[in-house]
C-alpha cells in the first residue's frame, strides 16, 4: 500500500520528519513549533542525555542512515533491520510510529525491513513491522501534522508529563 511521497510532504515542499511524527504523539504545540523551524534550547539536559545514550551504548555499531526527513539511528544489514534508540520506554507509542514512518519511507524505495526500538537502559528490544493498517494510520497522522503546521498560531499549551524536561518549555510555560 505504500503511497507516493505526497502523503508526507508539507506545503512548503519539505517532508514531514520522523521527529515530527514522534512529537505528534507527545505534544501538538511542539509539532507546530518544529514545523515553523523554531529551535529548542540545544543545551537541554534531555537532548544531552539522548546524545549520550547513542554515543555510549552504540559507539561501535552505530551506522546512521539519513535521507530527507529520515534519520535512522542504526541499520543492521545482516538482519535487514533498522533501529531507533530511545532512553526509556515512556513514550514507546511515539517511538513505534516514528519507526513505522522510517519503514514506510524505505518501502517506497523498495527496501523492506524490520524495525526495532532499542532501549539500552531497560535492556529492551521491541519489534515493529509495517503493514496496511499501520500505513493507513500513518497517512492519518501525516494529515493531522499538516493541519497543525498550516495553522497561523500554535495550539495552546497542554500540560503533559513530558513538559517537565522539554527543551521547548520556555515557549509554553514562562
Amino acid at each position: 500500500m505504500a503511497q507516493s511521497n505526497q502523503g508526507y510532504m508539507l506545503r512548503c515542499g519539505k517532508p514531514i520528519t520522523g521527529t515530527l511524527v514522534w512529537y505528534y504523539f507527545i505534544c501538538k504545540r511542539e509539532v507546530w513549533l518544529m514545523g515553523h523551524e523554531i529551535t529548542p534550547d540545544e543545551d537541554s539536559p534531555v537532548l544531552d542525555m539522548g546524545r549520550a545514550v547513542h554515543e555510549i551504548f552504540y559507539r561501535k555499531m552505530l551506522k546512521e542512515i539519513s535521507m530527507e526527513g529520515v534519520k535512522i539511528d542504526l541499520f543492521k544489514k545482516a538482519e535487514r533491520a533498522i533501529c531507533e534508540v530511545k532512553t526509556s520506554s515512556k513514550f514507546v507509542e511515539a517511538a513505534r510510529f516514528q519507526l513505522l514512518y522510517y519503514l514506510f519511507r524505505l518501502k517506497e524505495y523498495g527496501v523492506d525491513c524490520t524495525g526495532w526500538i532499542l532501549i539500552p537502559a531497560e535492556k529492551r528490544k521491541i519489534a515493529v513491522k509495517i503493514n496496511e493498517d499501520a500505513e493507513r494510520k500513518l497517512l492519518k497522522v501525516f494529515s493531522e501534522i499538516k493541519e497543525i503546521i498550516e495553522k497561523e498560531h500554535p495550539p495552546p499549551p497542554v500540560k503533559v508529563p513530558f513538559c517537565r524536561k522539554c527543551a521547548y518549555k520556555e515557549f509554553c510555560w514562562v
